[in-house]
């Protein structure tokens, strides 16, 4: 399983928002770049970038940054935020980031997410944000009627490289994952799904083993790893090659290693 620390950038700053409130940011560093570097030297294999000026305007405040970090790094870079258009996906994937990550689109312009797989083939990412789950859109500000499992499923056949799903009710909160959504998202496709939302520990990663094998391969980690509650290399460590063959998955769910 692959651990990928986040980077949540508002105003050219690395932050982090409390179940994705707006009005409750936390600012960690002033340095994205030095930030993004120390995670690769940390033993990081890729790196999430969320664009929360992007998600909830939609404009490209950060692309300067977001530049910088994909040009220093040698790992591969994701981002998510604000990627409403075919033309700013094509532009972003252009300037290195190694895949993008759709959201909002994902619901209101899925034919959009369809032409971009097509185009990018293991290079579109569709990010699935949920609350009660109900798909939440345009930087979590908006709720829609749409499950966010019947999402996951019709792009069944899209092409896309993985579904990122995030629990709002959990994110940021260091409360652990919502493995029960986590299964139903990963049962719900064939397309592999990375976990983000309520890491607060090392014991949250390895809950995750329980459900790896029907397909949850990665997971994002954000705040824990700023807070100190989780490191990077320990945690590399622990979910390294052979530690699923060597977790013993009991009925209940939990998980020993």
């Amino acid at each position: 399983m692959q651990i990928i620390p986040a980077i949540d950038l508002l105003g050219g700053q690395c932050v982090r928002l409390h179940q994705g409130d707006y009005g409750q940011v936390t600012r960690f560093s002033d340095d994205p770049l030095a930030q993004a570097l120390d995670w690769q030297r940390q033993g990081a294999q890729r790196l999430h970038l969320v664009d929360l000026d992007g998600a909830k305007t939609g404009q490209p405040v950060n692309d300067a940054v977001v530049k910088a970090i994909t040009a220093a790094l040698g790992i591969p870079v994701q981002l998510g935020g604000g990627v409403r258009s075919l033309a700013r996906a094509e532009e972003l994937l252009a300037c290195g980031l190694n895949r993008v990550i759709l959201g909002t689109v994902a619901i209101e312009q899925p034919e959009l997410v369809r032409q971009l797989a097509a185009r990018h083939p293991g290079r579109i990412v569709v990010g699935i944000d949920a609350k009660d789950g109900l798909v939440a859109t345009r930087g979590w500000i908006e709720t829609s009627t749409v499950q966010a499992t019947e999402l996951a499923r019709s792009f069944e056949d899209a092409g896309v490289a993985a579904i990122i799903s995030t629990d709002i009710a959990t994110d940021g909160t260091l409360a652990g994952p919502n493995l029960g959504a986590l299964r139903a998202m990963a049962e719900a496709s064939t397309i592999p799904v990375i976990a983000s939302g309520g890491i607060g520990s090392l014991e949250d990663i390895l809950s995750l083993l329980s459900i790896a094998p029907l397909g949850v391969e990665g997971v994002i980690v954000g705040r824990a790893l700023y807070d100190g509650a989780v490191d990077l290399a320990e945690a590399i460590a622990a979910v390294g090659p052979g530690r699923l063959q060597d977790a013993v998955i009991p009925p209940s769910g939990s998980i020993t290693v």
